[in-house]
Order: structure tokens, then sequence, then C-alpha cells
């Protein structure tokens, strides 16, 4: 199926959840935000949203450094 991620269109296999496309695009979960179709998803619901046919995503890592 068909997502945008960030602004760019990208095939993913069906039946993901937003924490397996997280993986799937290699991203740890632990320092990232996660828009999903213009609203925040919260953490707590990653494992059990499932990823739809033309979902829109913004995803941030957050990164640290000095």
């Amino acid at each position: 199926m068909t997502i945008t991620v960030n602004g760019e269109r990208r095939d993913v296999p069906d039946g993901m959840t937003v924490a397996a496309l997280l993986s799937h695009l290699g991203l740890t979960i632990g320092r990232v935000a996660v828009e999903r179709n213009r609203d925040v998803l919260p953490r707590a619901k990653w494992n059990e949203t499932r990823v739809e046919a033309n979902d829109s995503y913004e995803i941030v890592q957050l990164v640290g450094g000095g």
C-alpha cells in the first residue's frame, strides 16, 4: 500500500502498525514523535494503530548533541 512519510510517497507492506512502520523505516522508537493525518499520535497507541492506505505521517526523530 502507499502512504506519505514526511512528504514522500512510500510503498509499505499491508497490515502494519505504526510501531512496525517505525521499525520498517529503521527508526528507534525511543526518540521519535509521530503525527498521523495531521493529528499527533500518542506513543501509547502506536502498537494498536494500523497504517492505512493513503495515510500521511510526519515523523520526527529527536537528536541529542552538544
